[in-house]
């Protein structure tokens, strides 16, 4: 429960940052042109709403609603979400959205788009600033990395220590590790000390490379016990830190990845078993361990969650750590060009969403507010409130109705064609837009419930 409301509170404060800078940036253009914004809202309000006031000598009326899937700028004279068709009836006044050049108009739309994007450059900058960059270098991972048999096919085979490709260096092993293979024609490496090249066909899936168990490739990790819980299987099987897991089940164990595997396979089998006694089956194991003096084999019942009750060692551990600081005026341009490396990776990703697969991958709330830390960590949730900004201010740039996007695309064809589209065609647009959206909500928040269910993977 505690982990579910730290992740709640950390999401909630995210997304409420965000709500408030995406609408501040169509209220600022607004007022900026003189145009009357009639609310200004943290969150939805249908029925009812938790708080409002309105100032003295204000046209604006500020609260929160208690519906928190997102807010709203009610800009006066402008077809929205809101429906507001009565007033559209009015005679158009010079404070209204509607009586605006077309370019006004058009930045008034963006306002929230651009703000949402400045707002993610901005906190990369200060996360490099304040914490640097801290990574573990591909080539200095000298154990090279695990392989599964699709990458074993293309030539790789573990051990395999990753350098680059044709599109550059590597850096560290993350999604665009993946990406950057997944796209390259010849992948630099160094096996048994030798650097040597293999040749790639450029188009593999990197949906498949990702979600694939085991996965396209990972960090070589040996299976050798840092530390040991009390209480736990390993425990009471006498395992010790330093020792190093050769078998388990008669499996050969090269690695805490095939140990991890291992037990996830196990996994598939007790969620098929129909009684106490089928999973207590499963649950006993027998697993071989060795430190420098001796080989013992011991048997072990595993916990419900099937975990030995062992620490192993984890890529920063192991290697050296790379770490690059920068002072405040460096950290903008750097922060600048991590951000739109983290844009464009998103939008070359996006082509992966049509797919029978990719839609499966789409998330809710649920699945939104799981990527934050189960303890509260300033770095990772400044990480992913930027990230969310990213994706806020991409996903509202999208051509449809509804969204900015729509309405800017609505305004281009105005600017471009000197014809404005007539209010009828703008309102019947509105309402398809909004229709999809809340199917596109439903969908995505249902894979959430599918995936909690075990339904889907």
């Amino acid at each position: 429960m505690e982990i579910f409301l730290i992740r709640l509170i950390q999401f909630m404060l995210a997304i409420s940052l965000l709500v408030l800078i995406h609408e501040g940036g169509h209220f600022f253009f607004a007022k900026l042109f003189g145009i009357r914004v009639e609310k200004f809202y943290l969150f939805f309000d249908p029925w009812f709403h938790l708080f409002e006031f309105k100032p003295k000598k204000s046209d604006t009326t500020y609260g929160v609603g208690w519906l928190p899937l997102g807010g709203y700028c009610k800009i006066s004279g402008m077809i929205d979400e809101s429906f507001d068709l009565e007033q559209m009836k009015q005679p158009a006044q010079p404070w209204e959205f509607r009586t605006k050049p077309a370019w006004q108009r058009l930045l008034v739309m963006i306002g929230g788009v651009l703000m949402n994007f400045l707002l993610a450059l901005f906190i990369y900058s200060m996360i490099l600033f304040t914490w640097g960059d801290s990574y573990v270098a591909t080539k200095d991972m000298k154990l090279g990395m695990k392989f599964n048999s699709e990458a074993k096919a293309l030539g790789f085979k573990d051990g395999d220590i990753l350098i680059g490709s044709d599109k550059g260096e590597f850096k560290d092993f993350g999604v665009d590790l993946f990406r950057d293979v997944s796209t390259a024609t010849r992948v630099d490496i160094v096996r048994g000390g030798k650097p040597m090249s293999i040749s790639l066909p450029g188009d593999l899936n990197l949906l498949n490379m990702l979600k694939n168990d085991p996965s396209f490739m990972r960090p070589l990790i040996p299976a050798v016990i840092s530390d040991v819980q009390k209480g736990g299987a390993a425990e009471k099987a006498g395992m010790k830190k330093g020792d190093k897991i050769i078998a388990l089940n008669g499996k050969p164990i090269d690695s805490w990845n095939e140990l991890s595997y291992q037990l996830r396979c196990l996994g598939d089998v007790l969620a098929d078993s129909k009684t106490s006694a089928d999973s207590m089956k499963v649950r006993k194991a027998t697993v071989v361990f060795a430190n420098n003096q001796k080989t013992d084999t011991a048997a072990v019942v595993l916990s419900p969650d099937l975990m030995l009750g062992i620490v192993v060692q984890q890529s920063a551990a192991l290697y050296k750590v790379t770490t690059v600081n920068y002072g405040f005026f460096e950290s903008f341009p750097a922060g600048v060009r991590y951000g739109v490396d983290v844009l464009r990776g998103y939008v070359d990703d996006m082509k992966y969403v049509m797919t029978a697969d990719g839609a499966k991958s789409v998330g809710g709330f649920g699945a939104i507010a799981s990527m934050f830390p189960a303890e509260w960590d300033w770095y990772m949730f400044w990480k992913m409130t930027a990230f969310l900004s990213i994706i806020l201010a991409f996903m509202n740039i999208l051509p449809i109705p509804v969204l900015d996007g729509g309405h800017v695309l609505f305004l281009l064809y105005e600017i471009i064609t000197r014809r404005k589209p007539s209010e009828k065609f703008l309102v019947y647009a509105e309402y398809v837009g909004f229709v999809f959206l809340i199917a596109l909500l439903v969908f995505a928040n249902a894979n959430d419930v599918l995936r909690w269910l075990g339904i889907m993977w």
